[in-house]
């Protein structure tokens, strides 16, 4: 099954046994990387950030099980070490890590971002560093806690506008060119026209994301509940070569 509307910039898809096979081991494996790793937390200690912490193989299989891309509309190619991300009842807490008005973002807009867009120099302004093709997300064990969440056709906006601030720019330059002010703008035009969903799906399910909407994490509520460790998925983002590929019509 994929659940989602043509042009929303999501998909959610499956039950599927080979991607329940695969969450199945990858639960394994990430318990014991939560058990061995050196890495703090973040946001008051409810975040497990875990980039490239989950130990699967370049073709995505993790302790002998096949990464399942016949499961997926997806073609196979080489993946880097997923991200292991875990969220812990009370999240988010404020942090030494944050500023006030970042962590009343976080609070009241999920923390809604653009996978890619790094914070750049000391004024940490935006520039896309990290171009990739699509973001999967893998649910590892079962709970609604803490929903991904998503604005539904925020994609077609994010990219019109960043089109706009590049296009006077040689392409070649894109990757260094700061798109804070167009960045923030659009964002402000996402919340006032997409409609935010709580995006929940469990071990068997995948959630696939297009690579330019605009995404973030729920709060844990009062009456969400999870396993021992939390709420955790996996996530992959395989990189494209430029930023030109990144923004392109699909």
């Amino acid at each position: 099954m994929v659940a989602a509307q043509a042009g929303s910039g999501w998909q959610r898809i499956g039950p599927h046994p080979a991607i329940h096979a695969w969450a199945r081991a990858a639960r394994r494996v990430a318990l014991d990387t939560l058990a061995t790793t050196t890495e703090d937390w973040r946001c008051g200690g409810t975040w497990f950030v875990g980039v490239d912490a989950l130990s699967n193989a370049p073709d995505g299989s993790i302790a002998g099980i096949p990464f399942p891309w016949v499961a997926l509309p997806l073609t196979p190619e080489p993946l880097h070490p997923a991200q292991l991300s875990v969220i812990r009842p009370g999240y988010p807490r404020p942090s030494v890590q944050e500023t006030p008005a970042a962590f009343a973002y976080r609070q009241t807009r999920d923390a809604a971002h653009l996978d890619g867009l790094l914070p750049v120099g000391p004024g940490k302004r935006r520039m896309i560093r990290e171009p990739h093709a699509w973001i999967l997300g893998l649910p590892l064990n079962d709970t609604a806690a803490a929903p991904l969440t998503v604005w539904d056709g925020s994609h077609k906006v994010m990219r019109a506008a960043l089109q706009q601030a590049l296009g006077p720019h040689p392409p070649e330059t894109w990757g260094n060119i700061d798109v804070t002010d167009a960045y923030q703008a659009a964002r402000k035009q996402v919340f006032a026209s997409c409609p935010r969903i709580e995006l929940v799906a469990r071990p068997g399910e995948v959630t696939l994301l297009h690579r330019l909407v605009l995404h973030g994490v729920a709060p844990w509520r009062p009456d969400d509940t999870a396993p021992p460790e939390g709420r955790m998925i996996a996530y992959l983002r395989p990189q494209l070569t430029s930023v030109q590929d990144w923004l392109a019509d699909d």
